[in-house]
């Protein structure tokens, strides 16, 4: 903080944590806070739309081999990762980054050892990976093993070779299992390396509180060794009419401190960023009337309290899985089918306050190339009925028992909202005769329940990780299947044929045809019941400024500045922020 001027503390909201290991994360609460803190060779543009990467811990965009299979990075000199004991050979006081802890974090991500949730991203793709895996799964292999298609040359050169094209490869890189990792740190704390994470990012843990705090500061680092990084000079149209190009070409980060509580209740986290106490807000389905009026337009109240709203379409789905192992509704496609067409899309969006978008397939209209065709089930509560007749339960009954067919659905929290949702969900399935009973879990033990597949349905929604409907489609290919991000245990040869046809691909008609031709699979199987995509509406104090509405905004909080900094930081944020 520079001497003379008040610190500048950001105070947001934040969902429960999985930890803060890179290679085992995939939910949005821990990714976001991992992204503080570690870097990839690659980012998100945060202004440009379209999306495009550009390079950040790369010097620049990789030499790609005219068959498109070799890459070529060159890393940036002086990037440090933070102090630390785990560096011992510096006296804790931190070390250089190199292209080999690039290497390093990739096998991690691929040795089954690690419990990686992320080799969905690089299956099949770097040459030897594949086979390092099944070496390390058997003994045969550790971190030390070279891999044929992961190569550091030198100290700054680091050299991917792919086993076909994947134009999708640099999307990849820009995602948290792609992230620098030092070895020092994994080997130091050992099981704890999840709690205790050691990075190159603009931030590091200053202090963590399991379910309710997390405090991150500016990484002394980056001023110890001069490191300078700055503010976007160009954006997309508009964005200098916004106010978003005023800090171009300033060095970041601007926010000094971040405080994030976990707030499992809407009405809380309501009353706090009414109180000042958060800088942002989602809006809940509660409030919604209070806050909205006129065709999405902010009510004139809080439009005086100088409250701004965001409103923009998510690359996002929600939706409903079915546990294909499961010996109920794995096994019977008429069975779900029938719930599928038991589902009532108007109510549900009625329910929803309008924030939402019916989904009839698991990729976002944005991101479709080719229109896959209407759902194959649309509401039609008859035609429920007879599709549940032909899976062996007319009426709903259960043959074996003379009782209605009872099925559970695994939720990953117990707010209100969560209750209300599972409430209306089961609404629908009883007219048809089945008994829908909510599980209500935590976060962890919720996603737990789904790795050890001992959920019969749950109640999930996929983020985009890159703007390619190939990043919701691998949702369903077969060798992804958990602890991977295939988590309904899915498996279709005809949709893995399609989806390994497509990959290495280039943007063109064929590709897209078959994109289109995989939705249709899967819409007909129906390893999902589709939900909705969302409309992501966000509110925000004036004074939180450069904040612009991105998809794939890890890291990105670098980029805000907080405008209004009249009041001391310990003014503000009572709520356990001492």
């Amino acid at each position: 903080m520079t001497a003379g001027r008040c610190e500048s503390v950001f105070h947001g909201e934040t969902g429960r944590l999985t930890g803060f290991d890179p290679a085992r994360v995939m939910d949005v609460p821990s990714v976001q806070a991992v992204s503080k803190i570690y870097e990839g060779l690659l980012q998100y543009s945060y202004l440009d739309r379209p999306y495009k990467v550009e390079p950040w811990l790369a010097e620049a965009m990789p030499e790609v081999s005219t068959n498109g299979l070799e890459y070529s990075f060159r890393i940036r000199r002086g990037i440090y990762f933070q102090d630390d004991p785990c560096f011992v050979a510096t006296g804790g006081r931190g070390r250089e980054l190199t292209a080999s802890d690039f290497v390093y974090a990739i096998k991690r991500v691929a040795d089954p050892r690690v419990g990686s949730s992320g080799f969905w991203a690089f299956r099949g793709r770097i040459a030897g990976l594949d086979a390092f895996r099944e070496q390390a799964a058997a003994g045969k292999a550790d971190l030390d093993t070279p891999v044929e298609g992961l190569q550091a040359p030198d100290r700054y050169t680091l050299c991917l070779r792919l086993t076909q094209p994947f134009p999708a490869l640099l999307w990849v890189l820009t995602m948290n299992y792609a992230y620098a990792v030092p070895r020092e740190a994994v080997e130091f704390y050992g099981q704890d390396f999840v709690n205790h994470p050691v990075g190159t990012g603009p931030y590091i843990l200053r202090a963590y509180t399991h379910n309710y705090r997390l405090e991150f500061i500016r990484n002394p680092k980056w001023e110890q060794t001069g490191r300078v990084d700055r503010y976007p000079a160009t954006g997309a149209p508009g964005d200098a009419e916004s106010g978003l190009l005023v800090d171009a070409g300033k060095p970041i980060p601007f926010l000094d401190r971040i405080v994030q509580f976990v707030i499992g209740d809407a009405s809380t986290q309501w009353l706090m960023f009414l109180a000042d106490d958060l800088e942002m807000s989602a809006i809940s389905r509660d409030n919604w009337d209070a806050v909205i009026v006129r065709q999405d337009e902010l009510s004139e109240d809080l439009a005086r309290r100088g409250i701004l709203m965001d409103k923009a379409p998510a690359l996002d789905v929600s939706y409903i899985g079915f546990n294909m192992e499961d010996p109920v509704v794995g096994t019977n496609r008429f069975l779900r089918q029938a719930m599928l067409a038991a589902f009532d899309r108007e109510k549900w969006v009625r329910f929803m306050n309008g924030r939402v978008v019916p989904a009839d397939g698991p990729v976002p209209p944005a991101m479709r190339h080719v229109d896959p065709g209407r759902t194959r089930f649309p509401y039609d509560l008859d035609r429920a009925r007879a599709l549940l007749a032909s899976a062996g339960y007319p009426g709903g009954r259960d043959p074996r028992t003379g009782r209605r067919l009872e099925l559970t659905l695994e939720l990953g929290s117990g707010g209100s909202e969560t209750r209300e949702s599972a409430e209306v969900l089961a609404s629908f399935m009883d007219p048809i005769g089945i008994v829908l009973k909510p599980s209500f879990n935590n976060w962890p033990a919720f996603l737990k329940k789904i790795e050890q597949r001992q959920a019969q349905m749950f109640m999930m929604s996929w983020v985009a990780d890159y703007p390619d409907p190939e990043n919701f489609l691998q949702l369903f290919y077969g060798p992804n299947e958990t602890p991977g991000a295939n988590r309904c245990n899915y498996r279709n040869a005809g949709f893995d044929r399609l989806y390994e046809a497509a990959l290495p691909m280039v943007e063109c008609a064929e590709k897209h045809e078959l994109h289109a031709a995989m939705e249709r699979i899967v819409m007909e199987d129906c390893p999902w019941m589709f939900l909705h995509h969302n409309m992501t509406f966000s509110l925000r104090h004036r004074r939180l400024g450069n904040y612009k509405p991105h998809d794939f905004p890890y890291g990105m909080i670098k980029y805000y500045r907080l405008e209004d900094l009249s009041r001391p930081a310990e003014s503000r944020g009572g709520k356990g922020d001492s």
